[in-house]
């Protein structure tokens, strides 16, 4: 350890800077790296580097947590002290490729060519992050390829204030912006959670903050669902004894009921793809069955089910729009069915054994169209469960406690849902390649979540 300690002051050759602590925000027990123990696994290794600017340590400290919650990388915890120059120009390191980094005004362009390439590659990183300040309140990340000996990609971002609602969101983008810099895939930063406690509907980033109630304060709501362009969503109000579907735009808040509904009980809507249309369940004293609205032209209501003596409910649509996945009574419990999104070719989706498997509820499509996320009884207790749309094959997700409710993140990788494995109800997202799992909202009586897509972008960045 001390040849270690000595090697590494050797390669820190430069102006003394105290790096800030970072904490690893894991709800498992993993343990927090300290680089010079830290030893590469599957992931790669990502440090966020210390801010010379006080004014950006909330974003670097929003930075950090949103790439710790992608679990695609080991963070790295540099050691404290003054045996770490984290700045210094290394021998041999490189500019950046293709000329990245030039036109930032300086500031990116300078981190760039002094960053310590040597030295982090010792401390085991594959990426180094760097957050510095430009003139008009904008922020430079720069995305370090550690093991090239350059710069990988700089994202710039105006930022509104600290307290102004569009902080967060912007950061948020610009983590994501960070994770495709990387790795080349689509992040889940930038996105939010609606669901319902209390009878009303609320909205929650991803990252457990910043909770707002968008439906009405005088009405019971429920079954919330997002448009696929993040910009819209929609929820079931309750209206002298009737279901009425509402669609709300996220930026105004302004909403609009969507007509034909109302007049019985319409609830779960699901947006098709495009954004046109809606399907619902509605209940009559005739049963439960699924029809469609234009919800773009008002118009044109369709009924895609007709079950008489059984129930048909909680669609959602595959992401190409060719086919729905729903619930249905048609066998005795409720199951898992498919069919075409015009209601033909309707079929058993999710396999059971009669008499032995238990009911099956809440389906939602993956957005990579490859699985479906549900739950089911098992033993008098409900637990999540993915049936692979190819396959057919059913694997169930969780066992600990009562599970349900399931909802995908725009990844395809984290869920959101409901347990109560801590003792109450509330609102848990699982990473389901590596099993971490963490809550979203410690808060009891939280149900019925829908995982927002990316929200839209404002950051601007050269590749």
């Amino acid at each position: 350890m001390r040849r270690l300690l000595f090697g590494l002051a050797v390669l820190s050759i430069g102006p003394t800077v105290r790096p800030s602590d970072a904490q690893d925000t894991s709800a498992i027990d993993r343990g927090v790296r300290i680089g010079i123990v830290y030893r590469p696994g599957v992931r790669p290794g990502m440090v966020v580097l210390p801010t010379h600017a006080p004014a950006l340590d909330s974003v670097r400290t929003l930075l950090s947590r949103d790439l710790d919650y992608s679990d695609r990388f080991e963070l790295i915890t540099l050691p404290g002290g003054d045996s770490i120059r984290v700045t210094a120009a290394a021998p041999g390191a490189r500019p950046p490729a293709g000329g990245a980094g030039r036109g930032t005004g300086g500031g990116g362009a300078a981190a760039a060519t002094t960053l310590n390439y040597p030295l982090y590659q010792a401390l085991g990183a594959d990426f180094a992050v760097a957050v510095t300040p430009a003139p008009g309140d904008t922020a430079i990340v720069t995305v370090h390829d550690v093991a090239a000996g350059g710069v990988r990609r700089e994202v710039r971002a105006r930022l509104p204030a600290l307290k102004d609602p569009g902080f967060r969101l912007v950061v948020h983008q610009l983590a994501d912006r960070v994770l495709e810099a990387a790795l080349g895939v689509g992040g889940t930063a930038a996105t939010r959670v609606l669901f319902v406690m209390e009878g009303k509907v609320y909205a929650i980033d991803q990252d457990g903050a910043d909770q707002q109630l968008v439906s009405s304060s005088d009405h019971q709501a429920m079954s919330p669902a997002w448009a696929g362009d993040g910009r819209r969503f929609s929820y079931m109000e309750f209206w002298q004894g009737h279901g009425r579907l509402f669609v709300q735009d996220v930026a105004s808040g302004k909403r609009a009921p969507v007509p034909t509904t109302g007049q019985a009980l319409d609830f779960t809507p699901a947006f098709s793809p495009d954004g046109k249309t809606l399907a619902f369940s509605r209940a009559t004293e005739e049963g439960t069955d699924l029809y469609t609205v234009n919800i773009k032209d008002g118009c044109c209501l369709q009924r895609l089910t007709v079950g008489r003596f059984y129930d048909n409910l909680s669609p959602t649509y595959s992401p190409d729009g060719q086919r729905i996945a729903f619930v249905s009574t048609r066998a005795g419990l409720p199951q898992i069915y498919v069919m075409a999104a015009d209601g033909t070719d309707q079929q058993l989706f999710a396999p059971f054994d009669y008499g032995a498997t238990g009911s099956s509820n809440a389906p939602e499509w993956s957005p990579d169209g490859q699985t479906v996320a549900f739950h089911r009884d098992v033993g008098g207790t409900l637990q999540v469960f993915v049936l692979d749309v190819r396959t057919r094959a059913v694997r169930q997700l969780t066992s600990v406690g009562r599970n349900e409710d399931p909802t995908w993140a725009p990844d395809s990788r984290h869920m959101a849902f409901v347990s109560d494995r801590s003792g109450y109800r509330q609102l848990w997202i699982i990473d389901v390649e590596t099993g971490r799992i963490r809550p979203l909202l410690q808060k009891s009586g939280a149900r019925l979540p829908a995982w927002s897509p990316r929200l839209p972008e404002t950051a601007s960045s050269t590749p």
